[in-house]
């Protein structure tokens, strides 16, 4: 663990000094917000058409009126609750993009400046390595994670209509962010560095790694068509699906990272 945390402090360290690599990030998480405050807020302003005027979201007033902690809202504010609590999904972008972006760099970088060799000729374990680095990745992109879930509460509790924001405290939004954000991060930063390990351009890892947001498109996309309701149990099951990958991606990450390789031939 010493050895642990003293690699993870450089991590950090290195990331303090590239601070570019969050400007992605930024930019998916103003995105995140911005998309579901414009249709359930700005939009509806802009047009003086009430949300529940449109037959469209007759469903998220039936949804919505079904469920004992929503049943107060008149049916504007159900209709708000139902897009916020829908694009919430989106906020699990969020965290992904950091990592994808950070794990890249983090082995990648150390082999385009020749300072990742230097690392592998001491004792420490390919373990203590991999997790370090998994670790630098993952911490900022929690960090950036809650700041986005603070700052869209903050947006609504202003914005939409009383109630609304309270709605989103519910557990099956938190599990969204505390479980199936931080485990779709994890996934997607540990491919990337089973990438990293064996590749030299950085944007291969990157792509790889992206492949984790399919499945969160496919979430929101099924939410929307009303074929899927994440209920907290739905969450936690996902969640534990995304546990069992990250064990296996661990141990492939821990096979793919081949020092000899890296010490020797890589160029």
């Amino acid at each position: 663990m010493r050895r642990t945390r003293a690699l993870l402090g450089k991590e950090l360290a290195d990331l303090r000094q590239n601070l570019t690599l969050f400007v992605p990030v930024l930019l998916v998480a103003v995105v995140s917000i911005f998309i579901p405050v414009f249709i359930a807020i700005v939009l509806p302003a802009v047009t003086g058409e009430r949300l529940s005027d449109s037959s469209d979201f007759s469903i998220a007033i039936e949804l919505y009126r079904q469920q004992p902690q929503t049943r107060s809202l008149d049916p504007e504010a159900a209709i708000q609750a139902y897009i916020f609590q829908t694009f919430l999904v989106f906020l699990v972008l969020v965290p992904v993009t950091a990592s994808m972006s950070v794990a890249a760099f983090s082995v990648i970088g150390e082999k385009q400046s020749r300072t990742l060799e230097p690392l592998l000729a001491t004792p420490i374990t390919t373990l203590e390595i991999i997790t370090a680095k998994v670790l630098a990745a993952l911490l900022p992109s929690l960090a950036i994670s809650i700041g986005c879930l603070a700052a869209y509460l903050l947006v609504i509790l202003l914005f939409a209509h009383p109630g609304v924001a309270w709605i989103l405290l519910v557990p099956r939004s938190l599990a969204v962010i505390v479980a199936l954000a931080p485990l779709a991060a994890l996934a997607s930063l540990q491919m990337a560095v089973c990438v990293s390990s064996r590749v030299n351009d950085a944007r291969t890892a990157q792509q790889v790694g992206a492949l984790v947001i399919l499945p969160i498109t496919g979430l929101f996309v099924a939410q929307l068509l009303g074929a899927l309701v994440l209920s907290t149990q739905v969450i936690l099951l996902i969640a534990a699906g995304l546990a069992l990958v990250n064990a296996g991606l661990t141990w492939m990450a821990i096979a793919l990272f081949d020092r000899e390789t890296i010490l020797t031939r890589w160029k």
